[in-house]
């Protein structure tokens, strides 16, 4: 089948859905309260959906800890709920794509269960090591989640690995078998009308052989050694031979620690086996590496990564787009400012929907939703979370620090329960919600937004409409004209005659903000703002956390 890369021209929605919208009353978000917001979904101008998993699991790490990798889960409403939320989004007019989470699965799926008492053909489906001399483990690296990668299994009496959450064992992807499993998983889904996959951290699916100590990195020990392993692209090749190139689908590569040069392996538009790439850079703005390791927020840092994949890309392949999804604390609480939430959240918006690339908005986004703030560290779900302040913040950082650390860079802000409205827990629940609700939602949630004409939710429809219908956004040429400021943003568009330039402050305080050369404000039509329109000659001073697009023709 022809690809038509139909992808290009989208704009998805990311689906967390177990916090998305409980449409049963049992306090956990399904596909029947996806199904009564496709409408809502398809108002923003969004024309895709990304599911966070679906499938059946234990829940140890939220659904990514898979169990039955060919069905729904029966707390989402099983297949028969998927079903009419795929024909309804296709009704719709929407694409549809799933999480492919192979590089793990659950220690409770069978093939653990069948593998851990040698029943084959199953014995080889994971990564077992015996122990070393000593008592000592296979090698020395360390789990992204929980200590290190190695857990010791009394009925086998071997260590198996788990490079995340220790009930979330590595697949042995060396395993021809293995492959053919992961084969069988991506037809079933596009046989039944799935449009394509998120793959979870797939650029760890090969490791280095041997396993070898790692003595150079000082935490995170080994992910030199099965990040972009040696026959990762062998094996997705496979994946696209054998799976995908029967359907006209779009793939997402997840891959932490890639910069654009290495990124091109995979997605070159001639010889790529993905088709875009979620890259971590622009998450690193306030951070180094991870979320828990604190960095003051910098505007030169965030458009240092902006720049790097627009220019690297460009006419090579295709960016990914986006600033919030469901790993990362929420954007206007790390970027941005709460004292001016909306302001902030518009002039977000504007930083990185009218770039090149497909953009993804992560559910709540829209609304400007924060970070949530327990009191106890004890109300966090997430096992990540846990460990940092259980274990890796405790050797450094007094407990009320430790919170105030969690507090900043934990996921679970991200998996907060949807806003709806200022009803009893936000609207998203009738009964007990599974999860703590931000205690913001009476004044922050979607109801109160949808009749106000200046609010986050019309203007992030606002801007996806001119996304939609502009050429310029979809093709153009891009610049960065700002990349040593350390305030503004201002990146242009051009598209022949065509050009389109955004303008984005950082900061609260007023910057001098002049036009770049070539653009008479004067002659352009300003499209979208968070403020009026007031000129000084060819620039302006910006009032707090800025932003304005301007068309020319």
């Amino acid at each position: 089948m022809e690809k038509t890369r139909w992808y290009k021209d989208r704009v998805f929605y990311q689906i967390w859905p177990r916090s998305f919208l409980d449409g049963d009353g049992d306090g956990v978000g399904d596909l029947l309260g996806v199904y009564e917001k496709l409408d809502y979904i398809q108002s923003l101008g969004c024309d895709g959906i990304w599911f966070s998993p679906l499938y059946p699991s234990p829940g140890v790490d939220c659904g990514y800890d898979i169990s039955d990798y060919m069905d729904i889960d029966a707390m989402y409403g099983g297949m028969e709920a998927f079903r009419k939320v795929l024909d309804g989004a296709h009704a719709r007019g929407m694409k549809v794509i799933m999480d492919l989470v192979v590089n793990h699965t659950s220690d409770e799926h069978e093939w653990f269960q069948k593998s851990r008492r040698r029943i084959e053909p199953y014995t080889d489906y994971y990564i077992w090591r015996p122990q070393g001399l000593g008592g000592k483990l296979p090698n020395n690296w360390d789990s992204m989640f929980e200590g290190k990668a190695w857990q010791w299994d009394e009925l086998r009496r071997e260590y198996y690995l788990h490079l995340f959450a220790v009930k979330q064992p590595d697949l042995n992807m060396d395993n021809p078998l293995v492959r053919q499993e992961v084969k069988r998983i991506m037809r079933f889904w596009l046989d039944l009308g799935v449009d394509g996959f998120r793959e979870d951290v797939i650029t760890f699916i090969s490791k280095r052989d041997g396993l070898p100590n790692d003595y150079f990195m000082p935490a995170s020990r080994g992910i030199a050694h099965y990040n972009h392993g040696p026959r990762v692209h062998q094996y997705l090749e496979e994946f696209k031979h054998d799976a995908l190139d029967g359907h006209d689908t779009f793939t997402i590569g997840e891959a932490p620690l890639v910069a654009p040069k290495k990124a091109l392996d995979y997605i070159d538009e001639r010889h790529g086996q993905l088709d875009t790439m979620i890259q971590f850079q622009c998450m690193n703005a306030d951070c180094f590496l991870i979320d828990y390791a604190a960095l003051p927020f910098s505007a030169r840092r965030l458009k240092r990564a902006f720049d790097l994949w627009q220019y690297k890309l460009d006419g090579k392949a295709w960016n990914m787009l986006y600033l919030e999804n469901h790993d990362h604390p929420r954007v206007i609480s790390r970027y941005g400012s709460e004292k001016y939430r909306v302001e902030s959240g518009k002039m977000l918006a504007c930083s990185y929907l009218f770039q090149k690339g497909t953009p993804f908005v992560y559910q709540g986004q829209e609304i400007g939703m924060t970070n949530w703030r327990p009191k106890k560290a004890s109300d966090y779900e997430d096992v990540q979370t846990r460990w940092h302040y259980e274990h890796m913040l405790a050797k450094v950082l007094p407990d009320d620090v430790r919170l105030k650390w969690c507090h900043r860079a934990s996921r679970d802000s991200a998996r907060t329960p949807m806003q709806w409205s200022a009803e009893k827990n936000a609207g998203f629940t009738t009964g007990t919600p599974w999860f703590h609700v931000n205690d913001n939602y009476r004044e922050v949630n979607v109801a109160a937004q949808e009749n106000d004409p200046n609010s986050l939710l019309r203007f992030y429809r606002d801007a996806i409409m001119i996304r939609k219908r502009l050429r310029v956004i979809r093709d153009g040429d891009y610049v960065d004209h700002t990349p040593l400021s350390g305030s503004l943003y201002v990146y242009s568009r051009t598209l022949g005659d065509e050009k389109l330039l955004v303008v984005c402050s950082f900061v609260e305080r007023p910057v001098h903000f002049r036009a770049p050369q070539g653009f008479e404000l004067s002659r352009g039509e300003l499209l979208l703002a968070n403020y009026g329109s007031g000129l000084s000659k060819n620039g302006f001073i910006t009032k707090p956390y800025e932003c304005r697009v301007y068309h020319f023709t």
